[in-house]
């Protein structure tokens, strides 16, 4: 069918994957980092157009004909009446707007009347929560501003020569609080809340279809948003949940329908290919690992090591790993604690066994919270440079109670992008149907079971379980 292109704009850099359209086998790659400084909450967008040619100098985009875009999420480029920035796009790291979400949860009558408009409760990465905060403390951008748009909407609309249409995909207007992804239709009313007057809204386009065709002949896709282009580059479907285990975790999974969740955990996203992926946030995931390490003196693989040496239930010590508060279960003001101390269980290697069953559990905590909504979880692709340690893979399986997949570490969300404008190449040349996508190779990853250890491993999450309902009772009580 020929040749695509995928690239993902992150945080802090792009990178392209060139790839065959039949196959996705990956031909040649790209990368160049932005020019930002370290955890900044705004740039200029200028900063990823110039990393975008640098990733794809040296003719990397040659014989190239249909290119897919992932960014970083829940960015928000606001533009005046002539299409110009009004101000710095504001980034998904920034925190300003947690008063203005907590206003806006407020002012359209609680967090079940947000659930049930958007599939979401406003958090201050949103857009919707950035468009409140901007009335607040800018008024006058905001008066200015008369279009929005989110990273990846705002490449594609540059790549196309910024042209009058401007589009988004369903699964980045998932993550704006303006979009419902149940019904599959924008609330410009809750633009109005926030803003204080309607803006101009990217047209959400179908999985499969292009945003446009450049001067010279190339086709650029819906794109999508990070999330979303990993998952599609991973190749999960529905039974699949994807573990992701940063210094904080996130679980996420295949769904055939949106999830409206009052409580807050649940966060409605659409995917890449006409799915939902409902996720679930949790605070603390390797940072727990590595308080714990230096508490100890060591490294995460020196932890590992360590953590080896004790046994599942770690004599007795339960460690609930809330350090900087936590997200799931909603205790923001909490603090991590370390219980079932005896003068048996006072050694290194069972504080560090502890650590990961602790983080563990947690995240089995947030794969139940979908769980006891209807999804169905038949195995777990976990995702972070951690998933690499001996010791998670040897608890992981049978803690979740499920098959594990730690897929070798490839760019996923670049995978995902390319394997979106291969569909809709295909689709544009007649080869594919718009509800069929390219069958791709499924990522390379080693297989884990939990065999003999299930039984093990329920009895380490009740002890988990048991110690986290002592502590703080009742936390699961409306989220589960």
């Amino acid at each position: 069918m020929g040749i695509v292109a995928g690239l993902d704009s992150s945080s802090g850099s792009t990178r392209i994957v060139v790839c065959d359209a039949d196959t996705g086998a990956v031909l040649r790659q790209g990368y160049a980092p932005h020019q930002v400084e370290a955890k900044a909450t705004e740039a200029d967008p200028q900063v990823w157009l110039l990393s975008l040619g640098e990733a794809a100098a040296g003719g990397l985009l040659e014989g190239v004909q249909a290119i897919g875009v992932s960014a970083q999420q829940h960015g928000l480029i606001t533009l005046d009446a002539h299409g110009s920035q009004v101000r710095p796009a504001l980034l998904g790291n920034d925190k300003r707007a947690q008063v203005a979400a907590a206003d806006l949860v407020d002012a359209l009558g609680g967090r079940q009347a947000w659930a049930e408009a958007v599939g979401s409760v406003p958090q201050a990465p949103q857009p919707v929560a950035k468009l409140r905060w901007l009335a607040r403390h800018e008024p006058e951008s905001a008066q200015r501003t008369a279009a929005l748009m989110q990273p990846h909407d705002w490449l594609v609309w540059q790549l196309l020569g910024r042209p009058a249409r401007r589009t988004t995909d369903r699964g980045a207007a998932s993550g704006t609080g303006f979009w419902s992804a149940a019904t599959g239709a924008y609330r410009p009313d809750l633009v109005e809340l926030a803003l204080g007057h309607q803006a101009a809204l990217p047209e959400v386009i179908g999985p499969s279809d292009a945003a446009g065709t450049t001067p010279e002949g190339l086709l650029i896709s819906a794109g999508t948003g990070e999330t979303m282009a990993a998952a599609f580059g991973l190749g999960v479907a529905v039974g699949d949940a994807v573990v992701s285990l940063g210094a904080s975790g996130s679980v996420m999974a295949v769904h055939h329908e949106a999830l409206a969740d009052s409580s807050g955990l649940i966060t409605s996203f659409a995917d890449a290919t006409g799915m939902h992926l409902p996720v679930v946030h949790t605070l603390n995931a390797v940072r727990a690992l590595r308080g714990t390490a230096d508490l100890l003196g060591t490294d995460l693989d020196g932890l590992s090591e360590l953590a080896l040496k004790s046994s599942p239930g770690a004599y007795g010590l339960v460690l609930l790993p809330y350090l900087e508060g936590e997200r799931t279960p909603q205790l923001p003001h909490t603090a991590g604690t370390l219980s079932g101390l005896r003068r048996e269980s006072m050694k290194p290697e069972h504080l560090a066994r502890a650590a990961f069953e602790g983080m563990l559990c947690s995240l089995a905590d947030a794969l139940d919270v979908l769980r006891g909504r209807g999804v169905e979880v038949r195995r777990v692709f976990l995702l972070g440079a951690a998933a690499e340690l001996p010791a998670v893979q040897a608890a992981a399986p049978a803690i979740f109670g499920t098959q594990v997949v730690v897929p070798q570490p490839a760019e996923y969300a670049a995978l995902g992008a390319a394997r979106q404008a291969a569909w809709a190449l295909g689709v544009a040349q007649g080869t594919l149907a718009p509800h069929t996508p390219p069958a791709w190779r499924g990522a390379a990853a080693q297989v884990l079971e939990p065999g003999e250890e299930l039984a093990m491993g329920q009895a380490v999450r009740q002890q988990y379980g048991a110690t986290r309902d002592q502590i703080h009772p009742g936390a699961f009580a409306s989220g589960s």
